[in-house]
């Protein structure tokens, strides 16, 4: 049985209109799920002027229906505070489907 104790605000992309025909990137807080999180193993990634750290996690949360707008989905990401988890994919943990994993990366500059 997973420990959740992690509060993770679940965000979605929203396309906003700029005003002169364009748009911007913004995100749209949909609610708030407990979660379990467990790092998996981190590496280091050179960028333009900076070192970017991406690590990887398994965040457990509760299940939700297919089409709730509660279950978390690729393309989505989960908020704690500055920490931002961008999900790639998202599985049933369990064989009764109570509970699914999302699998996420954190991108740290250092």
């Amino acid at each position: 049985m997973p420990h959740l104790n992690h509060s993770l605000v679940l965000e979605a992309p929203l396309r906003v209109a700029d005003g002169a025909g364009g748009y911007t990137d913004d995100w749209q807080s949909i609610g708030v799920l407990w979660a379990e999180i467990k790092a998996r193993s981190g590496r280091e990634v050179a960028a333009s002027a900076t070192t970017v750290s991406r690590v990887p996690y398994r965040i457990t949360v509760r299940a939700a229906s297919y089409g709730a707008p509660s279950r978390p989905k690729p393309g989505q990401r989960f908020r704690d505070g500055n920490r931002v988890f961008q999900i790639n994919a998202v599985a049933e943990k369990d064989a009764n489907a109570q509970f699914l994993v999302c699998f996420a990366e954190e991108e740290v500059a250092s």
